[in-house]
């Protein structure tokens, strides 16, 4: 199996012995920000031998991802699927009790999960002899930082390079701004204060997804309300149909082409007032128990003191770099969300071994070919390198080879038929441009497409590629072969 050189990737030509240069051993290193992004660098840095200052609010290094994000997020998400796994038992002739859910007990194993793996992080970090400073930090110049300590002392520390890892937070829509508890950000829909009777989540991306779904399943009525078409805007709508249909069934309500014109308080809840040319005239208030707000996030750029340096934010607040992650000042990087999209902790993980790479003089840049995006809703939903959204757009010829998953074997055995898998492959060169996968497991099943984009794989590559049966992974070996129109599974003859 032959595949062409890649046009875009890393360049990684020394090996891990020859990086440890003597040239990296005098360079101090701050970063600021303790998140994936940041850990990950502080991590390079130190394993190459600088000394590194680590700076986060936190006790120890995790950042959103693991203390207000994905960790606890998708421990949530884990119960929620064990609930529905309970309820869809039935169709196998196994009956389950209603589950009692005991919510103080829930709280204190999510947080438990968070605990373990930030403490983890920390010992990391002793560990590698980096030092951990509790609190925030603020420019003096390009190469000082003035560290207010969370006991409210203060040093100033000087530095040959610095990594600016400070992430993002939600963002927030002003109108629908309200000074009320019931009204939740995504930080505060993972506190779990309660289960609501009824929940309103404004935004139909991933994050009001999948926080809409662990309630749903605890119980709580939960309606959706997106402005555009359809759910996970930029998503190709044939991998969102079938999530679409099974949320349909949880939720109470799918409410697209909708805004929310105003919240007020209201007794014991918030009244919500709905606009859009689907929206009936019954149905344009409604009262709600809590409220979600999960419209995107915004960088943390607004970093005190840094108009002493030479760095340059963008007008949507991004901070600018180079493919090297060098900002428009030298002496000082950016990494992770506060850069741009897509905002994922996988892309800020690597952005910073790549920014500390360059600090240590070695010849790299951060141009992958297939950064993988995963919905942990259910199923799941998760692609790589070209859309079919994308290339339409860009009018790029490509060919869409599908596997529909009520053809699998271990779909089946799953009761998880609705699922599907596709390749977006060149019609020229038959090189696999892009996947997308929708089903039970697809977050885990991406990692072989986002290999097969990234290597430049051939349509034949992936079908040649012995896969174990029976598992969902075949599904990508059976697309390929419906590109070729020789799938076992599937009768799709070649056309063309």
């Amino acid at each position: 199996m032959s595949a062409p050189d890649h046009p875009k990737k890393v360049i990684m030509n020394e090996t891990a012995n020859k990086m440890q240069g003597a040239t990296t051993n005098n360079l101090r290193v701050a970063v600021v920000g303790g998140g994936p992004g940041g850990y990950a660098a502080a991590f390079l840095a130190a394993d190459l031998g600088m000394h590194v200052t680590l700076v986060d609010p936190e006790a120890n290094p995790g950042g959103v991802c693991l203390y207000r994000g994905c960790i606890p997020s998708k421990a949530l998400l884990h119960v929620a699927k064990l609930i529905e796994e309970s309820q869809q038992a039935k169709n196998w002739g196994i009956d389950f009790p209603e589950p009692k859910i005991d919510l103080q007990r829930l709280r204190t194993w999510k947080e438990g999960v968070v605990k373990k793996l930030t403490g983890g992080l920390g010992l990391l970090s002793k560990q590698r002899h980096v030092e951990y400073i509790q609190g925030r930090a603020a420019f003096e110049n390009s190469t000082s930082l003035r560290i207010t300590k969370t006991d409210s002392a203060e040093v100033v520390l000087s530095f040959d390079r610095i990594i600016l890892a400070t992430g993002s937070r939600p963002a927030i829509i002003p109108a629908l701004k309200i000074d009320s508890p019931r009204l939740m950000d995504s930080t505060g829909g993972l506190n779990l204060e309660d289960i609501p009777g009824s929940l309103l989540v404004v935004g139909g991306g991933y994050i009001g997804l999948e926080l809409g779904s662990v309630y749903a399943a605890l119980g709580t009525h939960v309606t959706v309300v997106e402005m555009l078409p359809g759910l996970l805007p930029g998503a190709d709508r044939d991998l969102v149909l079938p999530l679409h249909k099974r949320l349909e069934k949880k939720f109470e309500a799918i409410l697209l082409n909708t805004t929310v014109a105003s919240l007020k308080v209201e007794g014991a809840g918030i009244r919500a007032t709905f606009d859009g040319a689907s929206v009936k005239d019954g149905n344009r208030e409604r009262i709600f128990d809590r409220v979600l707000v999960s419209v995107g996030r915004k960088p943390n750029s607004e970093i005190t003191g840094l108009k002493k340096t030479q760095v340059q934010v963008s007008p949507r607040g991004f901070i600018e770099v180079n493919k090297q992650l060098q900002t428009a000042d030298p002496a000082i990087y950016a990494i992770g969300d506060v850069v741009g999209e897509p905002m994922l902790a996988h892309k800020a993980s690597h952005e910073g071994r790549t920014a500390v790479e360059a600090i240590a003089g070695h010849k790299v840049a951060f141009e992958p070919a297939a950064i993988p995006a995963v919905v942990f809703t259910d199923p799941e939903v998760a692609w790589c390198g070209l859309t079919e959204t994308q290339a339409e757009k860009e009018k790029r010829e490509i060919k869409v080879a599908k596997f529909p998953w009520g053809a699998s074997g271990r779909a089946v055995t799953l009761d998880r038929p609705e699922g599907m898998t596709k390749l977006l492959v060149d019609p020229q060169s038959e090189r696999v441009l892009g996947v997308g996968i929708v089903g039970a497991g697809a977050g885990e099943l991406i990692a072989e497409g986002v290999l097969a984009v990234e290597m430049a794989a051939l349509a034949s590559d992936v079908a040649m590629t012995i896969h174990p049966h029976p598992t969902l992974s075949e599904t990508v070996m059976e697309a390929a072969e419906v590109f070729f129109g020789t799938s076992t599974d599937v009768y799709r003859p070649k056309r063309g």
